[in-house]
This record gives C-alpha cells, structure tokens and sequence, in this order.
C-alpha cells in the first residue's frame, strides 16, 4: 500500500474527504518525526511503538574486495508491532 491507496483507504473508512484524509495523514506523520528528533517514543496503543535507537560505530566488509571500512555511528528508527496488530496479521 503506498500514500495515495492509504489516504483513499482513510477518507473510505472516517467518511472525511481525501483532501482531508491527505491532510490528517501529513499532519500525523510530522507530529511522529517532530516527537522522534526529540528523542521520544511514540506509542500508539493496539497499533505499535516507534522509537530512535543509538547504532554504535562498528567495522564492516565491502563485499567486492573484503576490505575493511569504518561505518559511522547513528541513530535508527524502530518499530515495535502491539499486540492487536500481531495478532490481526497472524
């Protein structure tokens, strides 16, 4: 499901226009990466967790020649699934 299939899906099940539904999306997903760059945990109850995570500096291969290479510290996004999503999709 890509944005447009959602924002139609959302507009069909709120009854709100897609103009609407566009713009509830936008407005959800900024308010979920402003929490995040703070450093927050986003919890949507019955849906899952979002949360930003701390990757140490490691060494890696480059899978052509095996030489070794430094890969950077950074933060990475994670979700966590609730219980209700998990067990619809099972």
């Amino acid at each position: 499901m890509n944005k447009q299939e959602l924002v139609d899906a959302i507009a069909a099940e709120s009854g709100l226009t897609k103009k609407d539904s566009k713009e509830a999306l936008d407005a959800m997903v900024k308010a979920v990466e402003g929490a995040m760059k703070k450093g927050e945990t986003v919890t949507l109850v019955g849906f899952g967790s979002f949360s930003v995570a701390k990757r140490e500096a490691r060494e890696g291969r480059n899978p052509q020649t095996g030489k070794a290479l430094k890969i950077a510290a950074k933060k990475v996004v994670k979700f966590k699934a609730g219980k209700d999503l998990s067990e619809s999709v099972a």
